[in-house]
């Protein structure tokens, strides 16, 4: 019974695997939006009955994908913010966010799920926040050792926060222990910016405006470090 049910436990896998591959080749055609389960059926050769038994609703499979992509794109910052030496915190920097370009260019509807337009009727569960902070753990961490560590040497370019937006810092103070609330701002209009960078070249607004978006990219990239405080 027990290699039975192992077994049987493999082709349910497997399926759900297929009908989770088939449903992002879906968002690149048809959106999440238009994401059908009867399509997917169909593409499978399955009757549309039998993958209610996997995903009983449209909103499972896209929550199974959201949290698919969020892993995804976490792992990607996870590997390259581990691939140099921990105390380069420079290169740290920039190679998170080189990832989150790449993986977004990469998987362009992938990306689109987790950071374009909400996609109607649907509400995003508890289950999705452990994938969802990844990439901003990683930040965080970045942020917070090369505080601990001395590293960070920030311009006075900026205005000491109002209480209303320390306390917003006070608030993120679990991603970053111990770092002053205005480096925690600066982290997080860093990190802020890495996204809305990212999401206009995904989206494409900087079409006819901007041709070599790679340089661009890498300037900005070491505008932000700056502006953290990390070594030029």
């Amino acid at each position: 019974m027990t290699a039975s049910r192992t077994a049987r436990e493999r082709v349910r896998a497997e399926l759900t695997r297929e009908i989770a591959d088939i449903a992002r080749r879906q968002l690149a055609t048809e959106g999440a939006g238009g994401l059908s389960l009867r399509a997917v059926a169909r593409e499978m050769g399955m009757v549309s009955s039998a993958i209610y038994r996997y995903f009983p609703s449209r909103d499972d499979l896209l929550t199974t994908l959201i949290i698919d992509g969020y892993n995804a794109l976490g792992e990607a910052v996870e590997r390259a913010d581990a691939a140099g030496a921990s105390d380069d915190f420079t290169r740290r920097w920039s190679a998170v966010c080189h990832a989150v370009r790449d993986w977004a260019l990469a998987h362009p509807h992938e990306y689109t799920l987790l950071y374009g337009s909400p996609v109607p009727g649907y509400q995003a569960p508890q289950d999705t926040v452990a994938a969802r902070v990844r990439d901003v753990a990683v930040f965080g961490r970045l942020v917070t050792d090369a505080f601990h560590a001395g590293a960070l040497a920030p311009p006075d370019v900026a205005p000491p926060p109002s209480p209303a937006a320390a306390a917003e810092a006070a608030r993120l103070s679990e991603l970053m222990p111990g770092v002053p609330e205005d480096l925690v701002l600066r982290g997080l209009t860093a990190w802020t910016w890495l996204y809305g960078w990212v999401n206009f070249e995904v989206f494409g607004q900087f079409e006819n405006t901007i041709e070599d978006r790679k340089a661009a990219f890498d300037h900005s990239v070491r505008m932000l470090a700056g502006l953290l405080g990390l070594a030029q």
